[in-house]
């Protein structure tokens, strides 16, 4: 009779993003994920071929957790484009600096670190960001014809820009462990899409 709850292959997955999201991909071994799920060698393998088959699902998981994050940030009602935009990286900063592991982008600690290692997990971040800035080119494109945001670029180039610098923020936000960068950054996030500023 098998005692395992069926959720454990998503359970392993979520210890195993709090693990990652902390230490990074290479600084978790499998002997740790192990203990913080409280499953056996087995289990892992039972689900996961290889550390690099875990991380490959721990990033899709990542990804669509992300993506229903965002979508329901975006249906919140009785706000423009631009102001969902502007909330959409005020929630960045927050979950910069959240101290739930959970919270923090996946995307700052492992694409300098997985890129050179595993083509498989930089395939899945590169697919990730796509439909990221996808959802974005799109809030953008409703915010212009609306007119609640008003910018030069085309609405993909301005969300690929955004993304990018905010991105570069988070990186020497963990440099200087100040928020002195993100606000900078949405700043010129608000000049760009040509939001008033509070």
């Amino acid at each position: 009779m098998n005692s395992e709850r069926p959720d454990t292959r998503q359970h392993i997955l979520d210890c195993g993003q709090l693990l990652v999201a902390s230490k990074g991909f290479v600084g978790v071994g499998l002997s740790e994920i192990l203990s913080s799920a409280g499953v056996p060698k087995g289990s892992f393998y039972h689900y996961f071929a290889s550390k690099e088959v875990f991380g490959c699902a721990l990033l899709e998981t990542y990804f669509d957790s992300y993506m229903a994050r965002l979508d329901g940030l975006f249906a919140r009602p009785g706000l423009t484009a631009g102001q969902r935009m502007e909330l959409y990286f005020q929630r960045w900063i927050e979950t910069q600096f959240s101290e739930d592991y959970a919270e923090r982008c996946l995307i700052v600690k492992l694409a300098a670190e997985v890129s050179d290692l595993s083509e498989a997990m930089r395939t899945i971040m590169m697919k990730g960001t796509e439909r990221i800035l996808g959802r974005l080119t799109e809030c953008i494109s409703e915010g212009v014809a609306e007119g609640s945001i008003k910018s030069a670029l085309a609405p993909a180039d301005c969300a690929t820009w955004l993304y990018e610098a905010w991105l570069g923020a988070s990186l020497l936000t963990k440099l200087r462990r100040d928020r002195s960068v993100f606000d900078a950054a949405l700043k010129h996030t608000q000049n760009l899409l040509g939001l008033k500023q509070g």
